[in-house]
């Protein structure tokens, strides 16, 4: 199933289960919000820690889509009229660095690293990235073919964080015997 095909069976999904009519994305405030809320507001610079979190709340109008739309750009209406396309939901590398930042901050150094290679991902096409997924699978491929889609990913999307993570693994799956015989 394609990504703008998963959009539309959720949509109708929504549609199909809440009063249209009232429809809200906005996000109710939580009763203990005031108190657990920081009372700093972002920092100056362009990084952000996790006082920022949620982005959503703290720090929209720095959230944009891959395709250059604005947070506030969303709404039901536009999704219904076809405004908005499959394209549109998909997360720009900005944010996921932001997202990296917060993680970092609250000390989840394993989620901020995951949430950088998923940022040099978002140029990737879909498919690619699901061959990309196959081909590390367990004696799926060489160590030449890993480091083959390792080169490919950096040099074609600037993927040097995923495409040293792809070597890794190669050099791994090597040392554990889980490659492909040549």
């Amino acid at each position: 199933m394609d990504s703008e095909e998963m959009i539309r069976q959720i949509m109708g999904e929504v549609m199909a289960n809440l009063n249209q009519d009232n429809v809200s994305f906005a996000k109710k405030p939580a009763a203990d919000q005031a108190s657990t809320a920081s009372a700093s507001q972002a920092p100056a610079s362009t990084r952000v820690d996790k006082s920022s979190y949620p982005l959503g709340e703290k720090v929209p109008e720095r959230i944009t889509s891959a395709s250059g739309r604005a947070l506030s750009d969303f709404s039901f209406d536009k999704v219904k009229s076809g405004e908005l396309t499959a394209k549109d939901f998909r997360i720009a590398p900005e944010t996921l660095e932001m997202q990296a930042q917060v993680a970092e901050s609250a000390g989840r150094d394993a989620l901020a690293r995951n949430l950088r290679r998923a940022a040099e991902l978002i140029n990737v096409p879909d498919e690619e990235v699901l061959d990309v997924y196959n081909a590390l699978r367990p004696y799926r491929s060489t160590k030449a073919e890993l480091y083959e889609i390792a080169d490919g990913l950096e040099k074609n999307y600037g993927c040097t964080i995923n495409a040293a993570f792809i070597r890794e693994a190669a050099d791994v799956y090597e040392k554990r015997g889980r490659l492909k015989a040549d």
